[in-house]
């Protein structure tokens, strides 16, 4: 359908890369669901590696000194260990694991490297991967062991209402700005997001996460309405500070694993600021 409403508004576009985007969708979908069917632990350790991959991914292109492989050593050992509370369903420990113990750690195995120059670039940098890449999507995966509330989804049916709506509203927001787009909102961090696009995405998500928030979650229609428009706008912004982050490396993509779409990180990007979001909101609301 996506293919067939461009077409239509641009019939001498060239869609080749639309193709491999839809194909590439397929294979994600496919390999979301083998992964939850096979159980909640086998789901958690799959989001684990897949904060492996964007934390390696987010350190391959940013410029970090020769002495910060030692401190990189300590960021990746902290993905298993966050992954172990959230297995666990040990709360306060995955919620100040990284801020805090993370968050000092490396700085002080940084002092232990005896290099100061480029000192506060490096450990802001690693810092920040380490939040948005191990942190925030474990977010994701801690869905999967709270309670049950809602008999017929499961835990399951949170994961897949965060990812659902999440993806949606990338999907939406680009199909409006295609369709209607010309108003730019940031030109200068991402030449392509317009207004029509964002608030056709706003819009777009907000109906659909107000029809599906009662069969996945917990919430009200009345509820998944406001998620719908939080979800809509965060994921917009994450969108927007990975593309700040390739404008000021000057690279199209952060990586080419998956076809289409570029790096792990630009899949992600809009989820590493929705997965907190939807974790917290939740979890006080209902929880």
């Amino acid at each position: 359908l996506i293919r067939i409403i461009l077409k239509f508004k641009n019939p001498t576009q060239d869609d080749t890369e639309l193709k491999h985007r839809i194909r590439s969708w397929w294979w994600m979908i496919g390999i979301l669901f083998t992964v939850l069917i096979m159980g909640t632990k086998t789901a958690i350790i799959f989001f684990g590696f897949l904060s492996f991959l964007a934390l390696k991914e987010f350190c391959s292109i940013v410029n970090l000194r020769q002495e910060d492989r030692a401190v990189l050593f300590w960021a990746y050992l902290s993905i298993p260990i966050q992954y172990y509370f959230v297995i666990k369903g040990m709360y306060g420990m995955s919620m100040v694991f990284i801020p805090i113990y993370v968050f000092l750690a490396l700085p002080i195995r940084m002092v232990l490297t005896n290099q100061t120059q480029g000192f506060i670039k490096s450990i802001g940098i690693i810092h920040w991967a380490v939040m948005l890449t191990v942190f925030c999507i474990s977010h994701i995966a801690y869905l999967l062991i709270l309670p049950t509330q809602n008999v017929q989804a499961g835990p399951i049916g949170l994961v897949l209402f965060l990812l659902f709506i999440t993806q949606l509203n990338d999907v939406c927001q680009y199909i409006a700005g295609k369709v209607f787009g010309e108003n730019k909102i940031i030109p200068k961090v991402s030449p392509n997001k317009t207004w029509e696009g964002f608030l056709g995405g706003v819009i777009a998500t907000t109906i659909t996460s107000g029809i599906v928030a009662p069969f996945l979650t917990p919430l009200s229609i009345s509820e998944g309405l406001l998620f719908g428009i939080a979800l809509s706008i965060a994921g917009f912004f994450g969108d927007v500070v990975i593309s700040s982050i390739k404008r000021d490396l000057q690279i199209k993509d952060t990586g080419q694993l998956i076809p289409g779409h570029g790096g792990i990180l630009d899949r992600l990007d809009s989820l590493m600021f929705t997965a907190p979001l939807f974790f917290h909101f939740i979890y006080y609301l209902v929880y």
